[in-house]
């Protein structure tokens, strides 16, 4: 995934849900896929500027891939992108990432009662 085509998805959902009300906070939940949650939360205020997310509190949920080898049979989390490369009990790098990946926008709050005129 590329973080700012990501975060950009992400801030482009947020301004559809809230229309012309400012967003005050924006959960975000990533599955099956590392990220670096200080990055995402930097890309998603880049992403923001101008709209009506801009200045909106971040929070980054980030569960990172389970990852088995093959090789020895450990399972860890993929929670360094590394970790999908190889394995690191044994070094094998015939290893198997699972999962589904996902990006939830959770939660959005706003203020109803103000708008940003346009």
């Amino acid at each position: 995934m590329h973080e700012m085509g990501l975060c950009d998805a992400i801030v482009e959902a947020a301004v559809r849900r809230a229309g012309r009300h400012p967003v005050s906070s924006v959960r975000v939940r990533i599955t099956g896929h590392p990220v670096d949650a200080g990055v995402l939360e930097q890309g998603l205020r880049l992403a923001a500027a101008g709209t009506v997310v801009e200045g909106a509190t971040v929070e980054v949920i980030a569960r990172p891939p389970s990852v088995r080898c093959r090789d020895c049979g450990t399972r860890f989390e993929a929670v360094d992108p590394r970790l999908l490369a190889a394995c690191p009990r044994c070094g094998g790098v015939d290893v198997d990432a699972s999962g589904a990946e996902e990006v939830v926008l959770e939660a959005i709050a706003f203020d109803p009662v103000q708008e940003r005129s346009s």
